[in-house]
């Protein structure tokens, strides 16, 4: 039986001042003024509408992400926030995270923010070479990353992360190295630290830019874990390390299989139904113009989960964290006995990608080499009717 599950609120703020050749999310460049009231009024609405699916439920987090949530003024981030206050439960000790651009803020943006009632931070620095970021498209350099982390500290912000990319074009390995321990000098409770991956529909797709050997790649994501570890961020997640207690709430529910409302252009949402025992994904319009068109429905497509689909994206998502789930929270969260997928689990710990332990569902050292393959062997169940 399924039972009750956390709820975290993902808000889409869909423009930004240029689209970087990597980015596959739902981006428009900003050409036009942007229209903040319109945008926020119907992310107000689009709340209001959903409000019969999460009724009487609290939310665990709140995260803006973009775009670039930071071209939003802080008074329109207030507004939404009052708007969600005023609508939803809210956890005493609930995160609000807002992605920000070091181009698009200054320290009486981030003062703004944390009145408005962000508590967390995710600064896109994503290097701290200047000629790195203008190969990534970024329209920041070294000294705007480095005068907004200051900045954000001076306004008070003791939780933020710090997003930074690994395996760019041209990059060295002591390059990439050196970008990690300049970013470690900040002492940032949390890091995201990744690999840059070409995807589809992407300019780099198109035009794909030369980047590092795998070998170099190999040695850049070993030697760079071994010094961020040293520096008391214990690594949690495939690509997020944190200190004690620093782990991002809101990212930590989706790879628990929790379920989160997306509001705004293109944004997406897990819902389950304790009572009706199903759970549904809907996704809105993506185009900003057709979400603020108010004669039609926010919402682009509704879709109930089959079995196949609830087992592979649990496991998707539950594997990514270095630790693993217990194997009780997949029946909590899925309704589903262990059972439905015990073949793909028997091969997993035969092949010594997954810990053998009954009680517990974690990919081995192995695993987390070979990720995609160990996510791979549960694909076969969506051949179940």
């Amino acid at each position: 039986m399924l039972t009750p599950i956390p709820l975290s609120l993902y808000i889409h703020i869909p423009w930004c001042v240029r689209k970087c050749p990597y980015c596959d999310f739902n981006s428009h460049e900003s050409r036009q003024e942007i229209p903040e009231d319109l945008y926020v009024a119907a992310l107000i609405q689009d709340l209001e509408e959903n409000l019969p699916s999460i009724w009487g439920r609290s939310l665990t987090s709140i995260f803006f992400g973009g775009g670039t949530p930071s071209l939003f003024s802080p008074s329109a981030i207030e507004k939404i926030l009052t708007a969600v206050h005023s609508r939803l439960r809210i956890s005493p000790d609930i995160e609000i995270t807002l992605e920000a651009n070091p181009g698009t803020v200054d320290e009486s943006h981030f003062i703004g923010f944390r009145q408005a009632g962000i508590n967390r931070l995710s600064i896109g620095v994503q290097s701290l070479q200047t000629e790195k970021l203008k190969a990534l498209g970024r329209i920041h350099g070294r000294d705007a990353a480095l005068r907004a982390i200051e900045s954000a500290v001076r306004a008070g912000f003791d939780n933020f992360n710090l997003d930074l990319m690994h395996g760019l074009p041209g990059q060295s390995m002591e390059d990439a190295l050196s970008d990690v321990k300049d970013a470690l000098a900040f002492m940032p409770p949390h890091l995201s630290w990744y690999q840059l991956t070409i995807e589809p529909n992407t300019f780099f797709h198109h035009q794909p830019p030369r980047l590092p050997e795998e070998d170099v790649l190999w040695d850049i994501q070993e030697q760079g874990k071994t010094i961020i570890t040293q520096a008391n961020l214990q690594q949690y997640e495939v690509s997020a390390y944190a200190r004690l207690n620093h782990e991002c709430k809101h990212n930590k529910n989706y790879w628990e299989f929790g379920d989160y409302l997306g509001i705004g252009a293109g944004a997406h949402s897990k819902i389950t139904d304790v009572e009706q025992q199903t759970i549904t994904r809907h996704w809105q319009v993506k185009n900003p113009k057709d979400y603020l068109d108010l004669n039609q429905s926010f919402i682009a497509q509704k879709v109930s989960l089959a079995q196949h689909d609830i087992c592979f994206e649990f496991m998707m998502n539950a594997l990514r964290l270095t630790q693993g789930v217990s194997a009780d929270l997949f029946e909590e969260r899925t309704g589903l006995s262990l059972d439905v997928i015990e073949p793909a689990l028997a091969i997993a710990r035969s092949k010594k990608l997954l810990v053998d332990d009954p009680a517990l569902l974690c990919a081995t050292g192995l695993g987390h080499q070979f990720l995609n393959d160990l996510v791979g062997l549960f694909l076969p169940m969506k051949k179940e009717s």
